[in-house]
């Protein structure tokens, strides 16, 4: 499917955000370091996606004043969310997408969350494996990512069939020609 094609209401998520429902529309995103996590039930159509833009909060995720800007308190409040409804875990079709090293840190701007021991690491890297150990402490499996690399991500997730439609973006602003479905 080409984006020109998509025939649903386009709902745009911003960073920091979360989309919970079971309206149909089309979750649009644009990503760089921050990660997307979705999650959709095809039995009941209820459908999630979250745009993390920092890996943890520092706090319970349960007390955090800003939850939906932190990938492991998005992905909490998400799970909570499906379990309100008495969805199983293993009924929910969850994708993980984002987390590139867009950030030009050689000039000494990298922002960093994680103890001095490891500091090298991006701010994307640590969004992946906030998201990926969440979901894997809580017993999800995931069917599909496009996780890291050096490239932002542009997405679309419909929220009437659990699918993504990413297409990857150069670092000279121009989309690339390369474009997937999840």
């Amino acid at each position: 499917m080409k984006i020109s094609e998509i025939r649903l209401p386009i709902v745009f998520l911003k960073p920091g955000e979360l989309h919970m429902g079971t309206e149909h529309v089309a979750v649009h995103t644009v990503l760089g370091s921050c990660v997307s996590v979705t999650m959709y039930n095809p039995q009941s159509g209820l459908s999630a996606m979250c745009h993390g833009l920092l890996p943890h909060c520092g706090s319970e995720c349960g007390n955090c004043p800003e939850k939906m800007k932190y990938v492991e308190c998005s992905i909490v409040h998400m799970i909570d969310w499906f379990k309100k409804f008495g969805v199983d875990k293993s009924q929910i079709e969850t994708k993980v997408f984002g987390g590139g090293d867009v950030l030009d840190y050689s000039k000494g701007s990298c922002v960093n969350i994680l103890p001095p021991a490891r500091k090298r690491q991006s701010v994307g890297s640590q969004n992946i494996e906030a998201a990926l150990k969440v979901l894997n402490e809580a017993g999800f499996k995931i069917s599909a990512k496009d996780i890291g690399g050096s490239l932002g991500r542009k997405m679309f997730f419909f929220t009437d069939n659990g699918e993504v439609l990413l297409r990857k973006i150069k670092k000279r602003c121009t989309s690339s020609q390369t474009q997937m479905a999840y």
